[in-house]
């Protein structure tokens, strides 16, 4: 019997993909609107209302603000991944014809 010999028996690949999904969450987010308020003048309020100039000329700016859903999406790594080979060894009786030259030798008696 011959040493057992190593031959290529399989290749492994290890193949990196990702997969994307929707994944959908809620999100609460505020916005301002705005609106006119209007106040009749009464006993109570009526030095208040009259605190300020007649009846003032002009525009008058409000700014809004608002918030907007935004999907921050940082890469956050979850694990590590790499091949290791292990190696193993197994004995199994191996059963060949094995063939061999043989020689018989013959002595005769002189005559």
């Amino acid at each position: 019997m011959r040493a057992p010999r190593r031959a290529q028996s399989h290749v492994a690949r290890l193949k990196k993909y990702v997969v994307t999904e929707n994944v959908q969450k809620p999100c609460r987010f505020s916005e301002e609107r705005w609106r006119i308020e209007r106040e009749p003048i009464t006993d109570e309020n009526v030095d208040a209302a009259m605190s300020g100039p007649h009846i003032p000329e002009g525009e008058h700016e409000v700014t809004l603000t608002e918030e907007k859903a935004v999907a921050d999406k940082p890469a956050v790594p979850k694990e590590r991944v790499r091949a290791v080979k292990d190696e193993r060894t197994d004995e199994e009786t191996v059963s060949e014809e094995s063939r061999k030259g043989q020689m018989d030798t013959e002595r005769k008696p002189p005559r």
